[in-house]
């Protein structure tokens, strides 16, 4: 028997989204000289810049966190008829969302992108997106058969590809700091869906 969906993991899903967005064009727009369609969201939290400590918490960290909770909490409250590949899907999604957080605590430094600090942060960029599109698409694989989840099942598998190519695409056919932002609104949106914990809204209605 399925559990209950749970309020708060639901709620930090759309907190979480919030926190990212509103950080990124909050300091943004506090940065002298930043532009969102050349400078990648790494730098408002890169060493030495002002208020990066901020950003780092508020555009990386906690987001991370409370997408990690969403997806745990799913995790919980997959149908029965869901295949196994959908448990393994969620703890990718787990991996992706507490990548995505690590990225705060492994800020960019603007004057050696090539140091092991700036490599640190890559490194927890590629395990975000590499962890997502596997994730995603296992999900997806999973609730397929299911028929009041494959409405969440579509927009995962639709996510997924999102993401995998404006993450592979070389930078001359989509600029990388366009490619981030688009990327990272789709990751966002799959994690707002999966707080539903369901496909179908005819689940919410009283029986």
């Amino acid at each position: 028997m399925n559990r209950p969906p749970l309020s708060i993991p639901r709620h930090a899903a759309w907190i979480g989204a919030l926190l990212c967005a509103s950080a990124v064009l909050g300091f943004a727009a506090m940065l002298d000289g930043y532009l969102h369609a050349q400078h990648p969201l790494g730098l408002l939290g890169a060493s030495g810049i002002p208020r990066a400590l901020a950003f780092n918490l508020l555009g990386f960290v906690l987001p991370g966190v409370l997408l990690a909770i969403t997806a745990v909490a799913l995790r919980a409250r997959l149908p029965d008829m869901a295949r196994r590949s959908a448990g393994v899907g969620v703890w990718l999604l787990v991996w992706s969302a507490l990548a995505f957080a690590a990225q705060g605590l492994l800020p960019l430094d603007p004057s050696d992108l090539d140091g092991a600090q700036s490599r640190g942060h890559a490194t927890a960029w590629t395990l975000w997106w590499i962890g997502f599109v596997p994730g995603a698409l296992l999900l997806a694989a999973g609730l397929g058969r299911v028929a009041a989840w494959r409405m969440l099942a579509m927009l995962m598998a639709v996510c997924a590809i999102v993401v995998l190519l404006l993450a592979a695409l070389p930078p001359v056919l989509v600029p990388g700091p366009i490619a981030q932002r688009i990327a990272l609104g789709a990751w966002l949106l799959a994690y707002i869906a999966v707080s539903r914990g369901r496909g179908s809204v005819t689940e919410d209605l009283p029986s």
